[in-house]
């Protein structure tokens, strides 16, 4: 029952503002098969297809505003008791401020496609791809209490997989080169610890999914509006700026190693 009502909040959520939100079809018109295949896919491991992005092209608002938010997922590992449970722990950072969380992904519903998109140009069609489709779970994390001006996270998480020729379960990344494409979508809220704040928080690969569609603009990449620039994604904005007029990097002479955020 719980489960259907988290259900319920987030396609309300998305249903009172559907008519300007755009990224909300992750599957990119692409038809699903109505069943629910879980007992049938709970024995492969899904937990590398949630690691599998480089965390640049990963993109998260935080707010009304659309605060830029950045979600760098570390390690998940499977619950060997419970095939539908996967442990999770990460960091997030909003405007420097940066905090560790612990929590879970639990897979709900796993269809499969009717397998009418095969890349362009056909290219993946004769790959020997046994299946593919659409997984549906709920998150739940939580971060460390300790640490300043933190919360916690929940939603429903969607995530493209396909089933490839040796059995191996994979990323479902066959028809990236699409406008609409996007992958593992995250889409729910995120609440302060002792206080009434809670603020919706979208994430998910190479696009933000459930986002006003004045925010992203691009076409065939994101590319975020220039309102919303002060709010996180200015480097963004040159990045793109850089690439328009040819820019390149110039080459230190002494290599440095510049460290990631999250560690």
């Amino acid at each position: 029952m719980k489960y259907k009502i988290l259900f319920l909040y987030i396609f309300l959520s998305i249903s009172s503002f559907s008519q300007d939100l755009c990224k909300t079809d992750i599957m990119n018109q692409e038809n699903l098969l109505p069943n629910n295949k879980i007992d049938e896919f709970l024995k492969y491991d899904f937990s590398k297809l949630w690691l599998e992005t480089e965390n640049s092209l990963v993109y998260g608002i935080l707010g009304d505003e659309y605060q830029r938010i950045l979600i760098k997922l570390l390690t998940i590992e499977k619950n060997i008791n419970n095939p539908n449970e996967y442990f999770v722990y990460g960091k997030s950072s909003v405007k420097e401020n940066i905090c560790e969380f612990v929590g879970k992904i639990t897979i709900l519903k796993i269809q499969e496609s009717k397998r009418e998109h095969f890349g362009v140009d056909d290219e993946f069609k004769n790959s020997g791809i046994k299946t593919q489709g659409l997984l549906t779970a709920k998150y739940e994390f939580f971060e460390n209490k300790l640490q300043s001006h933190s919360g916690y996270f929940t939603g429903i998480l969607e995530t493209k997989w396909f089933l490839d020729k040796d059995d191996k379960m994979q990323y479902d990344n066959i028809n990236i080169h699409s406008d609409g494409y996007f992958n593992n979508a995250f889409v729910g809220s995120w609440k302060m610890y002792h206080y009434k704040i809670e603020k919706k928080c979208h994430w998910g690969d190479y696009r933000v999914p459930s986002v006003d569609c004045s925010f992203d603009i691009g076409a065939g990449e994101f590319v975020v509006a220039e309102k919303y620039h002060k709010k996180g994604w200015i480097d963004l904005a040159l990045k793109g700026k850089a690439y328009s007029l040819d820019i390149t990097e110039s080459k230190s002479k002494t290599k440095e190693t510049i460290k990631s955020w999250w560690e």
